[in-house]
């Protein structure tokens, strides 16, 4: 015996009660983002924090059964120091080769007025004022003495950066203690926060955080490894062309990388340093910036064709176009992190319309069958 299909939420009679339950949610949306954007600068040490350690859960796992720990607390605190060690030996690193590549650049810079060497193919018209910018511009000047002096005689100018510079260092120690809190009772704060739900909305409540989750999983964690990648591709691509402040450039390209397609930005600040190497005569530009897209070219392919199907499984599906959209849309929301994580958010929203809206009910047996799961987690803690 074959059953009618369920009626469609839209279907349904909008009675004035009804009326009145749409009006109040949409009432207490409106109310619940402008207490975010109120207490925008609270909250976002606790979410960063919760990013943090949303993001070393694997690594304090990993040495609970490594290291056979029955806690969080030991397992916590050495993957903190592994973080650490891992941060630390980085800087050891890159820092000389960083201070290196800043002095050669100031060098360059202060090469650049001085030599009237040709751009094949640019007009004089764009080179002159960049020639005659560089050489105005002092890159030493930044880390001189002079601009605390010029603190010092603004006066209340100076106590105010001070009074922001404190804030900004509370803020991060506030964040690192929170980051710590919440590695300790991680998984007693996520059961913590499923119990908050009524009963009768956990079902619904536990797949749409299943689905978060799951969705977090396969694209965010997967996209920084990406990014850690791409940022070592791209750091000795730089340095085998040799172009000025290659490690910088190239960090800053991975770190760009957690973002679709805001690595190629970076090729502006390329274009700009090869412009420049090329002005004191010891490159050619346009070769330089060829050999510069190669590096692009090689490295997106290898991220894009070979690491993120191993990495990711598969990709997100969505036409550019719409993740354009999307970036401007979340970015606009919730600023860098909605940018970050606009992708994984805008696949899931499009799947629940597709479901709940159009009524394409192409994943609903998986898609139940996490609820479930979800709600027996929930009712085993």
């Amino acid at each position: 015996m074959s059953t009618a299909p369920a009626p469609s939420p839209l279907s349904r009679p909008f009675t004035f009660d009804r009326v009145v339950r749409i009006l109040g949610g949409i009432a207490l949306v409106i109310g619940a983002f402008y207490l975010i954007d109120v207490l925008s600068n609270v909250l976002l040490p606790f979410c960063l924090a919760c990013l943090i350690a949303y993001m070393l859960e694997p690594l304090v796992e990993a040495n609970r059964y490594f290291f056979r720990l029955k806690g969080r607390v030991l397992a916590s605190i050495l993957s903190l120091l592994e973080v650490a060690g891992a941060i630390g030996m980085l800087l050891y690193f890159m820092v000389p080769s960083v201070i290196k590549e800043v002095r050669e650049l100031d060098g360059l810079l202060a090469g650049v007025g001085k030599s009237h060497t040709q751009v094949p193919f640019i007009p004089d018209e764009i080179i002159e004022p960049i020639r005659q910018w560089v050489y105005n511009f002092k890159l030493s000047d930044l880390l001189h003495s002079s601009h605390l002096e010029s603190l010092l005689q603004s006066g209340t100018s100076f106590v105010s950066n001070v009074i922001d510079i404190l804030l900004h260092t509370l803020e991060w120690l506030l964040t690192f203690i929170y980051v710590i809190f919440i590695m300790f009772d991680y998984q007693s704060l996520m059961t913590g926060f499923k119990l908050l739900v009524p009963a009768k909305y956990r079902p619904v409540a536990g797949r749409i955080g299943g689905d978060i989750k799951n969705s977090m999983n396969r694209y965010f964690r997967s996209q920084a490894l990406l990014a850690l990648c791409a940022a070592i591709f791209y750091s000795i691509g730089f340095s085998i062309v040799g172009i000025p402040l290659a490690i910088v450039m190239g960090v800053i390209v991975g770190i760009l990388y957690m973002i679709p397609y805001f690595q190629y930005v970076t090729l502006i600040p390329i274009a700009l340093i090869c412009l420049i190497d090329s002005m004191t005569g010891t490159a050619q530009f346009w070769s330089q910036f060829g050999q510069c897209l190669i590096v692009y070219a090689v490295s997106q392919s290898i991220c894009d064709y070979v690491l993120t199907p191993k990495v990711m499984g598969k990709a997100m599906g969505l036409n550019p176009a719409i993740i354009l959209l999307s970036l401007s849309v979340w970015g606009t929301l919730l600023g860098l992190i909605g940018m970050i994580i606009a992708l994984p958010l805008t696949t899931l929203l499009l799947a629940y319309y597709q479901e709940f809206v159009i009524n394409r009910p192409d994943n609903t047996a998986a898609d139940r069958k996490a609820g479930q799961d979800a709600l027996n987690d929930i009712s085993g803690d």
